[in-house]
């Protein structure tokens, strides 16, 4: 039975299961009936950052144009440009033993792409969840359903695998934020053009 987390929920990972090395985050979403005239195109990404909440450099940005940490720590999957079917619409491999010691949490975030242009946002969003499976044995530990209703956001921070004592916990955070991608690479320290 995977734990099902509410928003601000922390829990273990790696100390009730000891022996985990691979996981596989994944990030799904529905879109609601209602026609915006085009396609969403939801993505997401990973933030690998060090003790100042910050990328050490753009490698440690994984998503669409960056699929995989110089370490091979992450790896995603590729990218979704529908979100049509069930179950998982994106997925990021993690190999946490391969995680360089500077990274202190990975942060999981979901974005609209081109959100403004095509006058989209989370509100249009429904049954948004990220999930944590055991890759060996394909079984899902966590799931975190990110019941909160997004009005105007255009990026969501789902949640962050991080470092305690050695071993590594997840926090289900669900915040939102304007300004899509762009926003969240301020937030974590990477420009963008």
């Amino acid at each position: 039975m995977p734990i099902n987390l509410s928003k601000g929920q922390k829990v273990d990972l790696t100390k009730g299961n000891p022996g985990l090395k691979k996981i596989m985050v994944g990030l799904g979403w529905d879109v609601n009936a209602f026609d915006s005239g085009a396609d969403f195109d939801l993505d997401a990404a990973a933030f690998m950052v060090g003790a100042d909440g910050k990328c050490p450099t753009e490698q440690e940005f994984i998503y669409y144009h960056n699929l995989t940490h110089p370490s091979e720590a992450l790896k995603h999957m590729g990218d979704n440009l529908t979100g049509a079917g069930e179950g998982d619409d994106e997925q990021i491999a993690v190999d946490l033993d391969k995680i360089p010691a500077n990274i202190e949490k990975v942060a999981f975030t979901v974005t609209i792409y081109d959100a403004d242009t095509r006058r989209q946002n989370f509100g249009q969003v429904s049954n948004a969840f990220i999930r944590i499976v055991d890759e060996m044995t394909n079984t899902e530990l966590i799931r975190y359903d990110l019941g909160e209703d997004f009005s105007i956001e255009t990026a969501v921070v789902v949640g962050e695998l991080y470092r305690h004592n050695g071993e590594w916990k997840f926090n289900a955070i669900g915040s939102g934020f304007q300004g899509g991608l762009a926003a969240l690479c301020g937030h974590y320290g990477i420009e963008v053009a």
